[in-house]
């Protein structure tokens, strides 16, 4: 879709692709650093300034204390994260219960590493997590599950009840929650972000990985971070090193003075900025009859594509290319059931101006 975008013109908004700018901060801790020539490997566990760093950061956020030189790993971005504690913790024929729609690097690093995806399909328009369906896909292989809040491309956000219920299925079922939380700064509505490691039984039972990619605009940069206990920590340190050697060190010190010079006003800012891009969005696509999903946080939304009137999301994409020039990526990207081709996808991630000009195209061209 983006070569196709590209090849007319148009506005991407279907890749993920954050362009907004890098906070002064972080941009000039990372130019320091490589000034001062700190470009040698970093520890396998990342730079351990970044890590207590880390730990501080989720102590003052949501109050779980993290022992930094245990518990707290630096990895090549979350989904360097992800794949790490998959290798390390689960065995190839091991079953982990994915949700649909689910984003492509997870169930992709599944298959990879010899994991059977189970895939539990979220319905709109309310996408709510049912106890007694989840039960139906547990056997004796499945070894954990995927949770991801807030959600890409869903923009869903587990409210507490939804927590308690995936907590009491965890503990019921002897499993393992890989959390990604790498958007848990972009919340809407006076919404806040919980970890599921902050439930009763859970910190124990929970590889929680985030970072810094979409906090500071700095997705290239491979600057992720994720927690556990101690024993499976050093299992995914290993993993890492084998899999990434170590996250960008100079990038990693960048990461770093943007954790200890950050004021908390930015994280409220910047929730309250892609509010705002959210909106001027969805307002055109809820004007031209793509009805949106309204995303509760990360900076993706789903519509409901059948008013283009096409068989499958990826023929909708298109056509919406061709006519307004404006790029999205098919709701089958995220879906293995049906319900996929009904949906298509937009990233809102842009500067303001570029989605006004989107939004005036989607309403010039379809009303």
């Amino acid at each position: 879709m983006s070569l196709a975008c590209q090849a007319v013109g148009g506005i991407n908004l279907g890749q993920g692709v954050c362009d907004l700018p890098t906070p002064q901060h972080v941009a000039a801790g990372a130019i320091a650093a490589i000034g001062e020539h700190k470009a040698i490997y970093a520890p396998p566990a990342g730079v351990p300034e970044l890590r207590a760093a880390a730990a501080h950061k989720i102590e003052r956020s949501y109050g779980i204390k993290y022992d930094p030189l245990s518990e707290v790993v630096i990895t090549s971005g979350a989904t360097g994260g992800f794949a790490a504690a998959v290798l390390a913790l689960c065995d190839p024929g091991d079953e982990v219960i994915l949700f649909e729609p689910y984003y492509g690097y997870h169930y992709n690093t599944l298959v990879a590493l010899g994991v059977t995806p189970v895939l539990v399909p979220l319905t709109p328009p309310d996408w709510r997590l049912d106890a007694e369906a989840l039960d139906r896909y547990v056997t004796p292989r499945t070894r954990g599950l995927v949770v991801c809040s807030p959600s890409n491309p869903l923009g869903k956000v587990l409210t507490l009840d939804e927590l308690d219920l995936l907590a009491d299925f965890c503990r019921s079922h002897d499993l393992i929650a890989f959390t990604d939380e790498i958007y848990e700064h972009i919340v809407f509505d006076n919404r806040r972000h919980v970890p599921l490691a902050s439930r009763p039984g859970m910190r124990d039972r929970c590889v929680t990985i985030s970072g810094l990619s979409k906090t500071f605009s700095i997705t290239g940069w491979r600057v992720g971070y994720l927690t556990a206990p101690a024993e499976a920590v050093s299992r995914i340190v290993i993993a890492h090193d084998l899999l990434y050697v170590c996250s960008p060190t100079p990038l990693q010190h960048g990461a770093l003075a943007g954790l200890l010079n950050m004021p908390e006003s930015y994280f409220t800012d910047l929730a309250a900025s892609y509010q705002k891009k959210r909106d001027i969005l969805c307002s055109a696509l809820t004007e031209v009859g793509l009805t949106p999903y309204l995303p509760q946080g990360a900076y993706y939304v789903l519509c409901d594509a059948r008013k283009l009137g096409e068989k499958t999301a990826r023929a909708a994409a298109m056509k919406l290319l061709d006519r307004v020039g404006v790029a999205s990526v098919s709701g089958a990207s995220f879906y293995r059931d049906p319900i996929g081709e009904t949906i298509l996808r937009f990233c809102f991630a842009k500067e303001d101006d570029v989605l006004i000009e989107a939004a005036a195209r989607l309403r010039k061209g379809l009303l």
